[in-house]
């Protein structure tokens, strides 16, 4: 594999650009079957003792089935070269297509971490190998900003909230 891996508290890039602007790609599976779809909401961040990050999918996400069915999950970072596989990944579903990896121009790699594997993206720049903490659907009750929940939520398609440990980053080397 073309990546090493970095202890966390070396990283330096800013979250807001990092997910917001440049997006991140979510995958879940095993090296029989796979998924990856385009994130640009999330965080990260340090709780109960552990850095973690969080990821929010929509319930009818092709994704979330593999998210759902795993312990583990990474969240791929590309370079701006790989705009057009980061808009594929969010806009094709791997329902809807024999080969959605194909169809985006990237390839699935497997890591290991202690007690487990998970699938990356294997043209990533950086990799955050996350272990499921804590699983959180988003509920219409809960919504402080009214706001928020009727121009993100018209459709009532809420997200449910991923929060992971990120046990293992790896950049490219």
């Amino acid at each position: 594999m073309a990546f090493k891996e970095v202890d966390i508290h070396t990283l330096q890039f800013n979250p807001f650009d990092k997910i917001s602007k440049q997006w991140m790609l979510i995958t879940a599976g095993d090296q029989e079957k796979s998924n990856t779809m385009t994130a640009s909401w999330g965080g990260v961040g340090f709780m109960w003792g552990k850095p973690v990050a969080t990821a929010y999918i929509r319930l009818q996400r092709y994704t979330k089935e593999f998210v759902d069915t795993n312990d583990r999950f990474t969240l791929s970072f590309l370079t701006e070269e790989k705009r057009e596989a980061l808009k594929i990944c969010g806009s094709v579903s791997g329902r809807d297509v024999a080969d959605k990896w194909e169809t985006a121009g990237l390839t699935p790699c497997c890591v290991e971490v202690e007690g487990g594997k998970a699938v990356a993206v294997f043209e990533a720049e950086m990799i955050f190998v996350c272990r499921k903490l804590y699983v959180q659907e988003m509920l219409p009750e809960c919504f402080v900003d009214e706001k928020s929940k009727e121009t993100w939520y018209p459709q009532k398609d809420y997200h449910v909230m991923y929060m992971a440990e990120i046990e293992k980053v790896l950049v490219r080397e």
